[in-house]
């Protein structure tokens, strides 16, 4: 706040300095001009406190016209700004906000309501920013200092209510709602205790924002969103791991073994090496256990590429698409994506799946990993529906593939 308060005060100061000159042009008295000429000197140099002194000089000058009267409290604020006098600025500032323009109005307010947001009287301030707002000031920096008041106030509800309008109002003109909307609306929902609401701010600035701590909170909580499957634990990690957020020795143990016991050894093996290449595997006391994992990896791959066909072959006779969807990802994660597309192609047209939306999914993680493009994997993608968990992973796919 005080930061904020800091760099509005010397825009002002530097637009108080060029606004003096204006008004000597246009027939400021000398007695008034000169020490307000000067006031503008100092305040370039950073000394506020004597700026302030020849801003008081002027106004002891008698008999002093309007426009005197509007120049020398436009320095006496910014001064007083600067000099951290925050009741002389307050009253500089209002004496200011009632002889301005339309135009203007908005943003002195929203300066007043910095001030006395400084002086922590934030029922004042509140009332100035409902005004800075109702004169049509509807900025970002208007919209931090009243969330921050409504923080201060306990009053989340409001805060929620106020970023999900800015949100929701950005979306629908088409834009990318701003991040500190979203960080707003997420906090809020978090402190009422709206788990649901928290859960879909969080994946909008996973949408728009797509940075390495988003990612991580957002795939903590995933796991426990209502109706999610355990099916999807493997996947979870997937996307850990794509979005560099997989990082400690029993994470990397774990997903190894979850892509060993789902059929995709070389996909275990695959994870073990990257392991031991980020240096979490193969050190300290575990060392062996690490190695073991990965020559088991290693074994059941060999094994894998010499009997996948037989299995693909197998399911496709027995018209079994779960299976034969099973069959290609695993022909996918041996390297031989295009084979792997056609079988769960195959399985898709036949139909009487289980889980189609699964197997919608698979379908798309694998051509992304295709020659094809990504946009055919992109597409199929956002076609995947579903509450199980499945259209979660498909839509955070889509977010790595675009970036």
């Amino acid at each position: 706040m005080k930061h904020l308060t800091a760099w509005r005060a010397l825009g002002l100061a530097l637009l108080t300095a060029g606004l003096v000159h204006t008004a000597q042009a246009q027939g400021l008295r000398p007695e008034v001009g000169k020490p307000l000429q000067q006031a503008g000197e100092l305040l370039k140099a950073g000394k506020a406190r004597e700026a302030l002194t020849k801003v008081r000089e002027a106004e002891a000058v008698g008999g002093k016209t309007a426009n005197e009267q509007l120049t020398i409290d436009r320095m006496k604020a910014a001064a007083a700004q600067r000099a951290g006098d925050l009741p002389t600025a307050i009253q500089a500032l209002e004496s200011l906000h009632g002889r301005s323009g339309a135009g203007e109005q908005g943003q002195i307010a929203e300066q007043i309501a910095a001030a006395y947001a400084q002086q922590r009287n934030n029922a004042k301030a509140t009332e100035w920013v409902n005004k800075a707002i109702a004169a049509g000031n509807n900025g970002g920096g208007v919209r931090q200092l009243q969330s921050y008041l409504q923080g201060a106030s306990g009053d989340y509800g409001a805060i929620a209510r106020d970023a999900a309008a800015a949100v929701s109002g950005a979306e629908q003109a088409g834009r990318r709602p701003e991040e500190g909307d979203l960080l707003r609306l997420a906090d809020a929902q978090q402190r009422q205790g709206n788990m649901a609401g928290y859960g879909a701010a969080l994946e909008k600035l996973l949408l728009n924002y797509p940075k390495k701590d988003y990612w991580n909170a957002y795939l903590s909580r995933l796991p426990r969103k209502s109706g999610f499957s355990s099916r999807y634990e493997l996947d979870v990690m997937r996307l850990r791991l794509a979005s560099g957020t997989l990082g400690k020795t029993e994470e990397y143990m774990e997903m190894a073994q979850l892509a060993l016991q789902a059929g995709l050894p070389a996909e275990g093996r695959r994870i073990a090496e990257q392991g031991f290449q980020a240096g979490v595997l193969g050190t300290g006391p575990e060392a062996a256990r690490h190695q073991r994992l990965r020559d088991l990896a290693v074994k059941q791959e060999a094994e894998a590429k010499v009997g996948i066909a037989k299995r693909a072959s197998e399911a496709q006779a027995a018209g079994d698409g779960d299976a034969m969807v099973a069959a290609g990802y695993a022909y996918v994660s041996l390297g031989q994506a295009d084979e792997g597309i056609a079988l769960i192609e195959q399985a898709i047209a036949k139909g009487k799946l289980k889980r189609p939306d699964e197997a919608r999914l698979r379908l798309g993680m694998a051509q992304l990993q295709s020659q094809r493009g990504k946009n055919a994997a992109l597409t199929t993608l956002r076609g995947v529906k579903g509450s199980d968990g499945a259209a979660d992973i498909a839509r955070l796919w889509v977010v790595l593939g675009n970036s």
